[in-house]
């Protein structure tokens, strides 16, 4: 069952005090180093993909709970904190706001250093975390922000965040994730929003069919796509009586269904677009996850092969918001949901363990025990 709930995350401005900044590295290395030496590597990033653990550890290292800035000061504070004792604990942290763009360089640069074979299957997941949440789940969150984290068995996390001008919030996303990990269908731990939208979900497993035909178009039938998605693009066109094809139901569209479709009016460059889909046909992506990774595939292609996918074929690709987490532990009321008291006292001990092993001054710890338990008693 999953839990859903509303975060409040505003665009916040201005700079992390460096009396803080530096506090929060501290804190923040000693109570990763009691969850690694404790709990073991892994585990340390299963905690950090889950969204409400890492606002819990962003607060109780002394930020604002509702700030965007929270994402890039707590990982900031944290790959400065342990960058000395890496290869000691076992685990990287690479990217950030401003090096975003350069993490896969920082990737290969501790796997040739350090031997690890593994490091162009990081580099994969680096990019294809990055382009999923950019174009598959078409958001309106612009990203800016990206932390790639893996440790010595090729393990890996990744949290970036996104921001939306219009609404003034961010949007931050978990993933989790191995050698082994699946980059298309419902692949996050966790998505976290002040805002519900209505966005154009590609990762949903509702979207499965939609995805396929998508692909299939570009693969197998690059001048018929064209032929249709040129169609839609004219004004006051009916889509009635087109060809019917081998598997597919033949649709009669009127204006009021499609009246509230996020692509109805876009305008696409339809030459653009041509070089794109004929270039996607030349390389013959085997599935998805390969289409999405060819260079120029981006969120208009894949809206203009999704479009395509629905209105032609009958494949409803899915409009849900797969953001799904609230900043709290639940409610007593049950709001957002009933306090999963498992998981609250979980964190609550492992936090403490943390503040009492760190080695800083009483008044800190006590400062931070205080924090730590206002925002638990408060739900965040």
């Amino acid at each position: 069952m999953r839990k859903v709930g509303v975060a409040t995350t505003p665009l916040d401005y201005g700079k992390c005090p460096r009396w803080l900044f530096e506090r929060m590295k501290r804190l923040g290395r000693s109570i990763a180093l009691c969850i690694i030496e404790e709990f073991g590597e892994r585990e340390f990033l299963r905690r950090i993909s889950d969204p409400v653990w890492f606002q819990s550890l962003g607060c109780v290292m002394g930020f604002d709970w509702n700030s965007s800035g929270l994402t890039v000061t707590t990982l900031g504070a944290l790959k400065a904190g342990l960058f000395d004792i890496q290869d000691k604990i076992g685990v990287y942290i690479c990217g950030g706001k401003k090096v975003s763009r350069e993490t896969p360089k920082e990737i290969e640069t501790y796997g040739v250093s350090r031997g690890f074979s593994f490091f162009k299957k990081l580099i994969k997941a680096s990019k294809m975390t990055a382009k999923v949440d950019s174009c598959l789940i078409q958001d309106g969150y612009q990203l800016y922000h990206h932390n790639f984290l893996f440790t010595k068995s090729g393990e890996w996390a990744v949290i970036q965040q996104g921001m939306d001008v219009e609404t003034q919030t961010a949007r931050r996303y978990h993933w989790l994730g191995d050698e082994k990990k699946e980059f298309i269908e419902e692949p996050h731990s966790g998505i976290i929003s002040q805002i519900k939208k209505t966005p154009l979900n590609l990762t949903s497993k509702k979207s499965r069919e939609n995805r396929q035909i998508s692909l299939l178009q570009a693969t197998q039938e690059p001048k018929t796509f064209l032929k249709h998605i040129q169609l839609i693009s004219q004004k006051e066109t009916s889509l009635v009586k087109q060809k019917r094809l081998p598997g597919f139901v033949e649709m009669e569209l009127e204006d009021k269904e499609f009246h509230f479709h996020p692509v109805q009016r876009e305008k696409f460059d339809l030459k653009r677009l041509r070089k794109i889909i004929e270039k996607i046909h030349f390389l013959q992506p085997k599935n998805f996850e390969e289409l999405l990774a060819i260079e120029g595939v981006g969120q208009k292609t894949l809206r203009a092969l999704s479009l395509v996918a629905e209105v032609i074929y009958g494949a409803s690709p899915s409009f849900e918001d797969p953001a799904r987490y609230s900043f709290a532990h639940g409610g007593k009321d049950g709001t957002p949901y009933p306090v999963d008291r498992l998981t609250y006292d979980k964190t609550i001990e492992i936090l403490e363990k943390g503040i009492k092993k760190a080695k800083i001054s009483l008044k800190e710890k006590e400062s931070a025990q205080k924090r730590l338990m206002r925002i638990l008693e408060n739900g965040l």
